[in-house]
């Protein structure tokens, strides 16, 4: 038996407006901006994907299973920008075919710097999982794939997820296959669900690559590659940023056309399927533990933290972020909660990322800074103004009650 496991990050940041030492105002994030990103983005993506999905799992009787991993700061801007995306989400809940995974709600990097502000952001997000979705989240991803044994001990002693989705790294793998589950060190049942990057990126990253020696790569191609699993595990993990299909490869390259196609390709094996990451997590028994005592992501060849914390602005700018978590929650203000927990988004500290500042690649396809140096200076100049606020305002809304009840997580 091949399952395959199509799970889908989708995900946008609240940007940063251009903010000078000079603004006294507590508007930090660009609104013209913002909008215009998640409408483009619906109309090339999320909403032709959407509705290409839900016909697939329609003419398939059910048979074609998908998750998404959706973002609390990219629901709130659907909401605000682009309600129709939200219906169609809705429309692929109703079919009992996708689910929805547990993540932190603002995309942040709180494990790696406060536990506490990490459960808060898990529970805020299942809570609007289950408020647009009607699902409670079941299996966890971290931002980025972001992973070693503490996050799995945290995950575990929260007592909500029966998975967690990491990255099938090599060098935690050494000889074993991502096509099978795994369990991390001294944490009960939980399983792991590990990315097969080759496979992932092949359509990811490849797909439109000219000069790659599978292009042009299609559908029936792919499931023979698929097929090649049964026997040799259990499960394929296709783990994607949901902007491939429309943003990252344009639909003049074949991408839709490839996606209407691959399940019945796949369907045609009899032994395949597809399966979310709960039935995954339910259905197959652990084959080894995998030890993860270093932090791992999805990003890059590294498979590391470099991409938020390569250098001295990314450092300094999150130290200085989180070290303001006592003043913020002790302000009892949501309105300076709220813009706090949003500058806490990864992607303002891979814009800092210097390593990939002459590449030209993906990695900048919606950044807004000419250099990461203008990122660097832009951020602090708002978080200065945020440090200024939480010391000096008077509160104006309690946060005390939402607080207390996420630490009971």
């Amino acid at each position: 038996m091949a399952s395959i496991c199509f799970y889908f990050q989708v995900h946008q940041p609240f940007r940063l407006r251009h903010y000078t030492v000079f603004d006294q105002t507590h508007d930090y994030f660009d609104e013209f901006k913002n909008s215009s990103i998640c409408r483009k983005v619906a109309r090339k993506c999320y909403l032709p994907t959407n509705r290409l999905l839900l016909d697939l799992i329609k003419k398939h009787d059910g048979k074609f299973k998908i998750s998404f991993s959706i973002t609390g700061v990219l629901l709130e801007q659907l909401e605000k920008y682009a309600p129709e995306v939200l219906s169609t989400f809705d429309a692929l809940a109703q079919t009992g075919c996708v689910e929805f995974i547990g993540e932190t709600y603002y995309h942040s990097l709180s494990f790696l710097y406060s536990k506490n502000e990490f459960k808060e952001q898990i529970l805020k997000h299942s809570q609007m999982i289950e408020k647009y979705f009607g699902q409670i989240p079941q299996v966890f991803r971290n931002t980025e794939l972001i992973y070693n044994n503490e996050l799995a001990k945290t995950i575990s002693e929260m007592g909500r997820f029966k998975g967690v989705i990491t990255e099938g790294a090599d060098h935690i793998l050494g000889h074993r296959s991502p096509n099978f589950l795994y369990q991390p060190p001294g944490c009960g049942d939980l399983k792991l669900l590990l990315k097969n990057y080759s496979l992932s990126d092949d359509i990811a990253f490849r797909f439109s690559n000219k000069a790659w020696n599978e292009y042009p790569l299609m559908a029936e191609k792919f499931a023979n590659w698929v097929n090649k699993v049964n026997g040799t595990g259990y499960v394929v993990n296709l783990f994607m940023d949901y902007e491939t299909f429309g943003e990252h490869q344009w639909e003049e390259t074949g991408i839709f056309d490839f996606m209407r196609q691959l399940p019945e390709e796949v369907l045609k094996h009899p032994d395949n399927n597809f399966m979310t990451p709960t039935q995954v997590a339910e259905t197959y028994e652990a084959s080894d533990v995998v030890d993860v005592p270093h932090v791992i992501s999805w990003a890059d060849t590294e498979r590391d933290l470099s991409a938020w914390l390569g250098n001295a602005m990314q450092s300094n700018a999150l130290h200085d972020l989180y070290k303001l978590e006592k003043n913020i929650k002790e302000s009892r203000d949501v309105d300076i909660l709220n813009d706090w927990r949003k500058m806490q988004t990864s992607d303002h500290f891979y814009y800092m990322c210097t390593k990939y500042f002459a590449d030209g690649d993906v990695h900048k396809y919606f950044n807004p800074y000419d250099s990461p140096y203008d990122s660097y200076i832009n951020f602090m100049n708002a978080l200065g103004n945020l440090k200024h606020r939480c010391k000096g305002e008077v509160p104006k809304k309690t946060v005390h009650s939402q607080i207390e009840t996420a630490l009971k997580v």
